[in-house]
């Protein structure tokens, strides 16, 4: 019971009693002019009022201070002028007296009211109190120390934040880190339609999941077969100034299904994949093969699921000292058990793309690049300023601009050198940047865009064509941007730049982004009309540079099926098959393991001898052609043993052709209709 509604009670009490003897008698001490000693009522064991047998360990509990003490006593004198008001007219007469000295002596009417039991056992308990309580508010104030010091740090972190997006670089974490929560392509959704849209009435049920591990890379399904270990494994090659180098390696028992998985290809029949996946259903190469087979079949989801299914298997055969996201683990391409890896996160990041999850994307194809920046062996440099721009991280794409421009001559890459100016075009039109950084920042804007006119004119034309934009009359008849600009250029410049209007093209629709791009054309105009000297040094840059594209640049334009730069590609490029699961392998590749030579070549074969193949399905011409080439006898005897056998083939069949003499007709001038 709080101590208010026990003053309440003892109040009422006190208006309901009748006056007595002990009241109105010479006992009493302020009516018989008597002042009681300090601490007198704590003595009494006579108590009247039932109320008073409270124990004191309940009041101690809530003992007043020194201020509130003062008011509590104010708000007890004046609750007992009111019951003194509400009580009979004799009583009125003796409490008059009593209330008067009672407001000369506060303290006394104080200890009257507090019910408590004896002296020194509350005076140890009190003291007690006291010090547990300065304990108590010590350890408080430390607590309430550690929280502003917390807070403080927390505003330092969103402060560095806020800067880092608004275009200062604070951020101290390495360019290529990348973030386990962008990974998974839930969360981006989840940020634009909400977690109800996304998931909807989901709800997993523990007795029909069974245990699957999980992994960053991918979200295992429950419709996926059961895993077990592939045969893959991951090794630690060596570790080199911090930068750890892994590979994969394939046991015996993955390379026999290895060998497999080739003569299926070779027999050129899906349903030969099909049916290695039923016996070896994580087989990384059939699964990448097999999803090119339902991608063009226009089956998307079964060829999204497959090379998730690819991710989980490699993902579940990591090293334990491998990170994803640390940025200095390296995989070399040149190695056919790594390929498989790359080549399905860039596949999967494209699905990504196209599913409308940008940002995810833009992490995926950071892990690639963080992979081998160096090489980069997918030349995913290509596509990381889209993503970049399509995610709206304008300032990830400005900062590996500046860190990397220096070393990687980024801005030699058309992509680089138009969508770098397109972003800082962005960070200006955002309200949180004061007036003197956007100026800055719409001028450098201004500088890069015309410098990228200047170095790569036939962009220009095609992407206006592209936008649906009609240039106006003095771009048009222009020659520096015309046709001339598109045919002058080599051929390898001519990939690049259709690869980037295909793929960016509807970034510059903006009518805001059209209009900047117009003032910026007529700046570089008024330049070439006064003869710049910056105009004839981009010349002749082109005409040293872009002769012939290095093989990744191939290999990239080949995985991201752009027909704008697929039809530039060379001869020597599309002359050879190109199998999905290993794009134009690298021409200095590391073999680890070769595979067993088969004993029959059809293809080496003439159309004669696989004639007499479908005719005899025993023959076989090239049996015993031993292949030590340089021993001129052996190739005569090989060749003779050939001929015999070709003739030997020849005289079985002629011997087992049987002539059937036609049917006689009794009546061959029968007057028969025909049908």
């Amino acid at each position: 019971m709080s101590r208010r509604a026990l003053r309440r009670l003892r109040g009422e009490q006190r208006g309901q009693q009748e006056p007595g003897l002990g009241e109105l008698g010479p006992a009493a001490g302020p009516e018989s002019g008597q002042q009681w000693p300090k601490g007198a009522a704590r003595g009494r064991r006579g108590v009247s009022n039932r109320f008073e047998l409270i124990t004191s360990e309940e009041l101690e509990d809530d003992l007043p201070s020194k201020e509130e003490r003062a008011d509590t006593r104010l708000e007890e004198h004046d609750v007992a002028e009111r019951n003194d008001e509400e009580s009979v007219p004799e009583e009125r007469e003796g409490n008059g007296q009593r209330n008067g000295e009672d407001a000369e002596r506060p303290d006394q009417t104080v200890t009257q009211l507090q019910p408590v039991l004896s002296n020194k056992p509350r005076k140890k308990k009190k003291k007690r109190k006291t010090k547990k309580a300065s304990a108590g508010e010590a350890l408080e104030d430390n607590d309430l120390e550690d929280i502003d010091s917390l807070l403080e740090k927390i505003e330092d972190t969103n402060g560095i934040l806020q800067e880092t997006q608004s275009g200062v670089i604070a951020d101290s974490r390495p360019l290529l880190y990348v973030e386990h929560r962008n990974l998974n392509p839930e969360n981006e959704l989840k940020r634009y339609f909400g977690a109800r849209a996304v998931l909807g009435d989901q709800r997993p049920r523990q007795r029909q999941r069974q245990y699957v591990r999980s992994t960053w890379l991918t979200v295992p399904k429950n419709t996926w077969p059961r895993y077990s270990k592939t045969g893959i494994a991951m090794q630690l090659v060596e570790t080199r100034r911090g930068v750890q180098y892994f590979t994969f390696e394939h046991h015996r028992e993955y390379q026999q299904v290895q060998f497999k998985f080739l003569d299926a290809v070779e027999s050129m029949d899906p349903n030969n994949i099909v049916l290695l996946l039923q016996m070896n259903p994580y087989h990384v190469d059939s699964l990448l093969q097999l999803s090119d087979v339902c991608r063009m079949q226009e089956d998307q989801e079964m060829a999204r699921d497959l090379i998730e299914r690819v991710l989980y298997s490699l993902e579940c055969a990591f090293h334990p000292v491998f990170s994803l996201t640390s940025g200095s683990c390296r995989l070399d391409y040149r190695r056919p058990e790594n390929r498989a890896f790359f080549l399905a996160l860039f596949k999967h990041l494209m699905f990504l793309e196209k599913r409308g999850c940008p940002r995810t994307a833009l992490e995926f194809c950071k892990l690639i690049l963080s992979l081998d920046p160096e090489n980069d062996p997918l030349c995913v440099l290509l596509l990381i300023d889209f993503l970049s721009l399509r995610a709206r991280e304008y300032t990830f794409l400005t900062r590996m601009f500046e860190e990397w421009e220096s070393h990687r001559n980024l801005s030699q890459l058309p992509n680089f050198a138009f969508s770098v100016p397109l972003a800082y075009f962005f960070l200006s039109q955002q309200e949180e940047h004061s007036e003197m950084e956007s100026s800055q920042t719409r001028e450098r804007a201004a500088r890069l865009i015309q410098l990228a006119l200047i170095m790569f004119p036939s962009v220009l034309m095609p992407l206006l064509d592209h936008c649906s934009v009609q240039p106006d009359a003095r771009v048009a008849s222009h020659s520096f941007f015309g046709l001339n600009a598109q045919i002058s250029q080599p051929p390898a410049l001519n990939q690049l730049t259709s690869l980037y209007v295909g793929r960016t093209h509807s970034l510059w629709k903006d009518p805001a982004v059209m209009a900047w791009l117009e003032t910026n054309v007529h700046e570089v105009l008024h330049l070439v009309d006064i003869r710049d000297p910056l105009v004839e040094e981009c010349e002749l840059k082109r005409k040293m540079r872009y002769q012939s594209a290095p093989r990744n640049i191939y290999r990239h334009v080949i995985l991201s099926e752009m027909k704008e730069a697929t039809a530039a590609l060379p001869l020597e490029v599309t002359s050879q098959p190109v199998m999905g699961f290993d794009p134009l392998p690298p021409l200095d590749s590391i073999i680890s393991y070769t595979r067993p030579e088969r004993t029959n070549h059809p293809s080496n074969e003439s159309t004669l001898s696989l004639f007499f193949r479908s005719l005899l399905p025993n023959f076989n011409l090239q049996g015993d052609i031993r292949h030590d080439g340089d021993d001129e006898a052996g190739a005569g005897q090989d060749l003779n043993q050939g001929v015999n056998r070709l003739m030997a083939a020849m005289r079985d069949m002629l011997a087992n052709i049987q002539f059937q003499e036609p049917p006689r007709d009794d009546n061959p001038e029968g007057d028969g209709d025909w049908d």
